[in-house]
């Protein structure tokens, strides 16, 4: 069987380059990824980890933008498995996106291909697995893009470019995790933190005195903030999931959940070792861990306690927050400058509100998004569409505001035109730090603060310079707006990436339309498209037919 899944995967990887070099397509890239259990070590105890060919953190994927990607996964758990990739667009292809409203499950024993385009995008994520509580496991890995060689880059090449992971970990399995949640339970406190998987000084960066270094951290846990810094060093940040910033300079940066920032650190101290630190952020019990940036004419290892960074303080990280900019001059993916696109100067067609709550329902412990608590269809919700399945999901199954009304479970789709461009508001009316993403597309975060959001909040807006991001924080009892044009056609999760309020139910999908049915709106259901629940046994055809 192994030798049959080896001249499959050689047989259509020569395909796919055939049809590349005739047509003149952008270029493709191939992995074969096997997911296995594996024992890992992370905080010293044993535990079983989900690996990806044997590594944890997965294989690093490097693609160029608009490459092509093409992902052989084989599942060799014992449970259903699918792998999303946080950030990227998938433009026209939310087919590909990876989460269980939009594909059927790898099954045990079974393998998916994923072709991804990662069209007119940049910069630095991740990949993870999104169901259950997997990804409390590992299965996640580091995903770069870089700008195509004719694009111009703001800053001079870096002497080495760096993959940081960081995140909460427990000690506690996936299965007893998710267990937890099932009986009604919210989650403990984690037991720790990792860098790139591992725990205390595990894992060593090297630089040479001098240089340059690009650091690429995104925060891949699974319950909590942290604040990333490095001993000694001030760290430029340059890039945010995508974005050139406005090159200012930090002692130390604040990462919430699901978020990727990209920092330039220059080997300017005296030859020695030094910490690289994660903290834990607005927590009553603050966990750190270290790694180690090791001067290559190192006369000295690391000494003395690691620096401290800030604790509970949400005016400091708000401060921090504002700060990030666009930089206007500099070209993304495209070679015309940032700044040429003008959000600022756009009417919002409509505006959408987005209240987060907790509750008890039928006895436990729910999380909910204008009162709506999301459960899962028994057939993924994109393909429930294209076969025009009933009783799957209703549009409008979620207001578009807060209604105040008792809290209820549903599978929640809210519809959206093609070509509109949406004001949302995120409200968090809860005493926790809420992080939020979403699938599919980029949007400007023009305002945050504290109190209750109303229409004279627009008056504070940045309408010039801010930031555009897939994902963002909400303070404590506060709110964040941000204008997102509607530009992709899909079905495209909205999700808490605090992993247990999305697990019990903030979340729910995006259904953005498009009348004209064309296929220059959306690709065409992909041939390989697994099918399962009401789908099974349903025909389809594709252009490739």
């Amino acid at each position: 069987m192994g030798d049959y899944k080896g001249v499959r995967v050689c047989c259509f990887m020569l395909v796919m380059l055939l049809v590349s070099c005739t047509n003149g397509e952008d270029p493709y890239r191939f992995y074969t990824w096997n997911v296995t259990y594996g024992d890992i070590y992370p905080l010293g105890v044993k535990q079983q980890g989900i690996l990806i060919n044997g590594q944890f953190p997965g294989p690093q994927i490097e693609s160029v933008t608009n490459e092509n990607l093409i992902v052989n996964v084989f599942n060799s758990l014992d449970q259903p498995f699918l792998v999303s990739w946080n950030g990227v667009q998938q433009r026209r292809n939310s087919w590909q996106d990876g989460v269980d409203g939009t594909n059927c499950p790898i099954p045990p024993g079974g393998n998916f291909t994923y072709t991804l385009q990662v069209k007119d995008q940049i910069g630095s994520y991740f990949y993870f697995p999104s169901l259950a509580l997997h990804k409390a496991a590992g299965g996640y890995g580091g995903f770069r893009i870089f700008s195509r060689s004719v694009i111009p880059v703001p800053f001079p090449p870096p002497a080495a470019d760096y993959t940081i992971l960081a995140g909460d970990w427990y000690k506690k399995s996936h299965t007893d995790l998710k267990a937890i949640l099932d009986s009604g339970k919210d989650l403990p406190f984690p037991d720790g933190l990792l860098i790139n998987g591992r725990g205390a000084n595990g894992y060593t960066f090297f630089v040479d005195q001098g240089k340059t270094c690009r650091f690429r951290i995104s925060n891949v846990g699974i319950t909590t903030s942290i604040n990333f810094r490095i001993q000694g060093h001030k760290l430029l940040l340059v890039e945010v999931e995508g974005t050139h910033t406005l090159q200012n300079t930090y002692d130390s940066l604040d990462i919430h959940l699901g978020q990727s920032y990209s920092v330039l650190v220059t080997a300017n101290q005296p030859a020695k070792d030094y910490y690289i630190v994660a903290s834990t952020r607005f927590t009553s019990k603050v966990l750190a861990t270290t790694a180690i940036l090791h001067y290559s004419n190192s006369a000295g290892t690391v000494s003395g306690p690691s620096p401290g960074g800030p604790t509970t303080q949400i005016d400091w990280s708000l401060e921090q927050a504002r700060s990030i900019r666009r930089n206007l001059t500099a070209s993304g993916p495209r070679p015309n400058p940032q700044g040429s696109y003008h959000y600022g100067l756009i009417n919002t067609t409509h505006t959408i509100r987005l209240a987060s709550s907790a509750f008890i329902i039928n006895g436990k412990k729910r999380y909910a998004v204008n009162s709506v608590s999301f459960i899962p269809a028994d057939t993924p919700l994109k393909l429930a569409d294209y076969f025009n399945i009933s009783g799957v999901f209703s549009l409008g199954s979620i207001p578009d505001g807060p209604t105040g009304g008792g809290p209820h479970l549903q599978t929640s789709i809210l519809a959206a035109g093609f070509r509109g461009y949406a004001e949302i508001v995120f409200e968090n009316p809860e005493d926790t730090v809420q992080s939020w993403h979403i699938d599919g597309h980029n949007f400007f975060v023009v305002g945050m603060d504290g109190g209750q959001w109303t229409p004279a909040s627009r008056l504070t807006y940045n309408l010039r310079d801010t930031i555009s991001r897939c994902t963002v924080q909400v303070y404590p009892k506060s709110w964040t707006a941000v204008y997102m044009p509607l530009d992709n056609v899909g079905m495209w999760n909205v999700r808490s990436e605090n992993w247990a309020r999305q697990y019990l139910g903030q979340q729910f999908y995006l259904r953005v339309f498009s009348a004209a049915n064309s296929w220059r709106d959306e690709n065409p259901i992909p041939r390989n498209a697994l099918l399962c629940g009401r789908a099974v046994g349903r025909r389809y055809r594709s252009k490739n037919d």
